[in-house]
């Protein structure tokens, strides 16, 4: 599996949650996935996007402002040993 998306990396499952069913409700594809162990802290869990809806999300996430968040990255080689995220600017 080798793709790009986004992820909303978040330190609470509670907040993790939250985002995604309000992206859900904003008519935002989106998921819960495993937060790559290169982000390193956080709750492990994180929000996928796609990222041609990257500001769209980041709308979502400045109007609801839910807190705990650790950052936006894009993902690149998911679920092979070649992984790279690059942040996204807020």
């Amino acid at each position: 599996m080798n793709s790009s998306f986004g992820i909303a990396a978040f330190r609470s499952r509670t907040q993790v949650l939250r985002f995604e069913d309000a992206l859900r409700r904003a008519g935002l594809a989106s998921g819960v996935v495993s937060t790559p162990r290169e982000v390193a802290i956080g709750c492990g869990l994180s929000v996928r996007f796609d990222l041609s809806q990257a500001a769209q999300v980041m709308g979502v996430y400045r109007k609801m402002n839910p807190g705990a968040l650790i950052g936006f990255y894009r993902v690149d080689g998911y679920g092979t040993r070649q992984i790279r995220l690059t942040p996204l600017v807020l």
